[in-house]
């Protein structure tokens, strides 16, 4: 999810709920202790130099049950962020503790913003020999000739 379409978002919310991919609600009175802009600059094992840039909201939990963060001003503290950090509309990335710090991709589905997994790839399998992943295909709906006919398809 964009950044601008986090704002989007947030300007119709009455309340702010995050969702882990499990489906157990981040408990409601949660601070955004960070709003960052994250560059990594790396050398992939196929020896290409990439950089990524991604904006970067920390939830924490405390307790303190007491304050809960309100989309308007979770809406400034982007804002100041933006212009303070001079960030562009990039992706967002969440942080947020579990057994370490946990990072996941964020989502919306009309009430929630949703937590979603990330994974590491491999970002040169063309160059390191890991093998491209072949397309399967069921044989019966390959053709309706019998392969092993005189002008059949398999030989």
């Amino acid at each position: 999810m964009k950044l601008s379409e986090v704002k989007l978002v947030l300007n119709e919310l009455n309340t702010i709920g995050f969702q882990l991919p499990n489906g157990e609600l981040v408990p409601n009175h949660f601070h955004v202790t960070e709003v960052g802009k994250i560059t990594k600059h790396f050398i992939d094992c196929g020896g290409t130099v990439r950089d990524e840039e991604v904006v970067n909201f920390q939830l924490w939990n405390a307790n303190d049950y007491d304050h809960r963060l309100h989309p308007e001003k979770l809406l400034k503290i982007i804002e100041l962020s933006e212009k303070v950090l001079k960030i562009d509309d990039l992706d967002v990335e969440v942080e947020y503790q579990a057994e370490t710090i946990g990072k996941f991709g964020l989502d919306f589905d009309g009430k929630n913003f949703l937590l979603t997994t990330k994974q590491t790839d491999c970002l040169a399998k063309d160059n390191c020999g890991i093998p491209v992943e072949k397309q399967k295909v069921k044989l019966s709906e390959l053709n309706d000739e019998p392969c092993c006919s005189p002008n059949g398809n398999c030989c």
